[in-house]
């Protein structure tokens, strides 16, 4: 062990950084630098502006917290110091995890400011004027009217997260707005991070960064080598079927399920459970308190299986995910980078597997293969297994159902109002085409 902190510590020293923070990557068992890593800290630490392309999972957060941190030592300016936005709620409490890991031992503190919790205990770890902010933007800019004596002048450093996401039109208000109520750019160094990145990023460089050092370590939307991806050509009628002889073969796996309705989440994990799967749900619609915990027992190995939205699918590092599921194929392509990505991560293999399970899915399915550029081989399920389950599945989504509705009648967050009319959808959407239209349009 001693031996291996050594080497950890000449190869990260190597990058510029000074004695405490080295010594704080060897004690959180970083083996060497990685490849993002070791191109931006050096510039980082030169004082420059960065716009950083390299996959999911590849130590991005490193790679930002550690210049941020060495900075902090070295300037007589302490609170606000940094601010980080993140597009997702458990994203910003990992990167806040991650600084307060990493700034232990130079008395570096944080907050977090995000939806769901409450405002006015946020507001109490403002007032103690922590060093660096991470935060949402909608939460942030609540902070920023709402909470007296709080702005974001003294920031001297600037990140941006997943920037393409927090550069689109879901965030792009709030994202301008926050950059008008910051130092000027020449005041303050800007970093923008992301596994993609859209022409928005343009944008930003014009208005608030000079002369950003541009690195890619990865193509614009590649995946890293050792993930294997796979398709499944699943009937839709029968894609639980599939879907519980998957988890059931690889019972073993640690396995994120993704869907792209809310209501879908916590239906399909029903009715995993209802057949012995440790299956549990993540979604936007459950408060803030249930998604943290979720996570949490999703982490800590009590369930196995997380169904979730794409709400999971950008910048959160779980590294024991073995295997990732789409089972709804993702609206907006790009996502399927990003939920691929929560698997294969920081050097181990990983398996992920889409399913294609309507004549409607073949579009979203052809723009995926485009995007990474190569064909998906098909997964090996010989429909006669699989639908060796059809009985079980079919009693499993029965009581399912039960329990949606009984839920669907209490004041909850999870669906809403709609809840039932949403599983009414769900189990009369379109019927799955036939093996043999799906064989006659893969023939090929």
């Amino acid at each position: 062990m001693g031996s291996e902190l050594e080497e950890n510590a000449t190869s990260f020293k190597s990058l510029g950084l000074c004695d405490k923070l080295v010594k704080a990557v060897g004690e959180l068992q970083w083996k060497a630098p990685t490849p993002i890593q070791a191109e931006t800290i050096p510039h980082a630490l030169a004082g420059k502006h960065l716009i950083a392309l390299a996959q999911t999972g590849s130590g991005k957060t490193g790679a930002f917290a550690l210049p941020i941190l060495q900075a902090l030592m070295d300037s007589p300016q302490k609170a606000f110091f940094a601010l980080v936005l993140s597009p997702t709620r458990e994203l910003a409490v990992q990167i806040r995890d991650q600084f307060e890991a990493l700034g232990v031992s130079i008395g570096a503190k944080s907050a977090v400011l995000i939806g769901g919790l409450n405002m006015v205990e946020e507001s109490k770890v403002l007032a103690r004027r922590p060093h660096i902010i991470v935060a949402t933007p909608g939460r942030l800019l609540h902070h920023l009217r709402d909470t007296k004596g709080f702005s974001l002048r003294t920031v001297k450093y600037l990140v941006l997260d997943e920037a393409d996401r927090l550069l689109g039109d879901e965030f792009q208000k709030s994202t301008d707005e926050i950059l008008k109520s910051l130092p000027r750019g020449g005041e303050r160094i800007t970093y923008l991070f992301s596994a993609t990145m859209t022409k928005k990023v343009k944008k930003v460089e014009r208005a608030c960064l000079r002369n950003p050092v541009k690195i890619e370590v990865a193509s614009k939307y590649s995946t890293v080598d050792t993930l294997k991806q796979h398709v499944l050509m699943a009937p839709f009628k029968h894609k639980d079927c599939y879907l519980v002889y998957i988890l059931t073969k690889k019972c073993q796996c640690t396995t994120m399920v993704f869907t792209e309705q809310c209501a879908t989440a916590p239906f399909l994990a029903y009715t995993l459970r209802n057949l012995g799967i440790r299956a549990i749900p993540l979604h936007g619609d459950m408060s803030q308190q249930k998604r943290l915990g979720a996570l949490n027992m999703f982490k800590s190995g009590q369930c196995n299986v997380l169904v979730c939205t794409d709400v999971a699918s950008r910048g959160l590092d779980i590294p024991s995910v073995d295997m990732v599921i789409n089972y709804d194929i993702p609206k907006n392509t790009k996502n399927y980078i990003h939920r691929v990505g929560r698997t294969a991560r920081a050097g181990r293999s990983g398996v992920a597997i889409t399913f294609v399970g309507s004549i409607l899915d073949l579009p979203g399915y052809f723009q995926i293969e485009s995007l990474i550029g190569h064909k998906l081989p098909l997964f090996p399920a010989p429909s006669e297994e699989a639908l060796q389950f059809l009985e079980s599945v079919r009693e499993a989504r029965r009581l399912a159902t039960s329990k949606m509705k009984e839920s669907g009648g209490k004041k909850r967050k999870w669906g809403g109002n709609d809840d039932e009319e949403d599983i009414v959808k769900y189990l009369s959407n379109q019927a799955g085409t036939s093996k043999k239209m799906f064989n006659k349009r893969f023939k090929k």
